[in-house]
């Protein structure tokens, strides 16, 4: 079996003793180390190469998102996790820009947070639930478009207007009354967005989408 290597990113010593206690819980997870600020974070992420970093976006000397840049640069393959108290449209959209593959408030379950771990590990996003319509709400003010001249991950023009639609927010019964579709042909097009996108739901999509600007914002 072969082990996560996690590192807690927080100013709260009794947060990650938490953590750390929760993480203990699960034989696949190991707590690589913690780190009490965002140069500490960078520096041991870089020296021990965790598989995931559990980062707090509230630091003492560097925002997490800044932190979340130098290390997703540093070291691409690194899944990291916000996990907050906001949950403010604007830190969720920063982040996901940024490069994290999940956003969680402090608030979830101890088995929500192992979940997670173990998707991200495994190279899926997740967003809490609770959070999926702020941000689609978000992203329903702003202006989405797409470049005519690219097919990135080989999705057809089509399936590119689904997915632009899907990343607005838009339900599928939305979706087929601006493409002209029947409902059935979207559920058809995004089976093969799922597919092609190695995603497994709506969310999964359209954070994707827009983490690889599929779909601007």
């Amino acid at each position: 079996m072969q082990l996560i290597n996690v590192l807690i990113v927080d100013d709260h010593a009794l947060i990650r003793e938490g953590i750390r206690k929760t993480l203990s819980l699960e034989q696949r997870i190991h707590v690589l180390g913690e780190a009490a600020n965002g140069q500490q974070a960078i520096k041991m992420c870089l020296n021990q190469h965790p598989d995931i970093v559990l980062l707090d976006i509230n630091l003492p000397d560097i925002t997490g998102l800044e932190v979340c840049k130098v290390i997703k640069k540093e070291s691409p393959n690194t899944g990291i996790i916000a996990l907050t108290i906001h949950d403010q449209e604007e830190y969720i959209l920063e982040m996901i820009r940024s490069g994290v593959a999940a956003y969680l408030l402090k608030e979830i379950s101890p088995d929500q947070l192992i979940d997670t771990i173990l998707q991200v590990a495994e190279g899926k996003s997740f967003i809490s639930p609770s959070l999926t319509a702020k941000i689609f709400n978000q992203i329903n003010r702003l202006s989405t478009t797409r470049s005519f001249g690219q097919r990135p991950y080989g999705l057809t023009d089509r399936e590119l207007d689904v997915l632009t639609l899907l990343a607005n927010g838009d339900s599928n019964k939305i979706i087929a009354q601006k493409l002209f579709i029947s409902e059935k042909t979207v559920k058809n097009h995004l089976t093969n967005i799922f597919h092609k996108l190695n995603v497994t739901d709506r969310t999964q999509a359209a954070l994707l989408a827009i983490k690889e600007k599929i779909v601007h914002i």
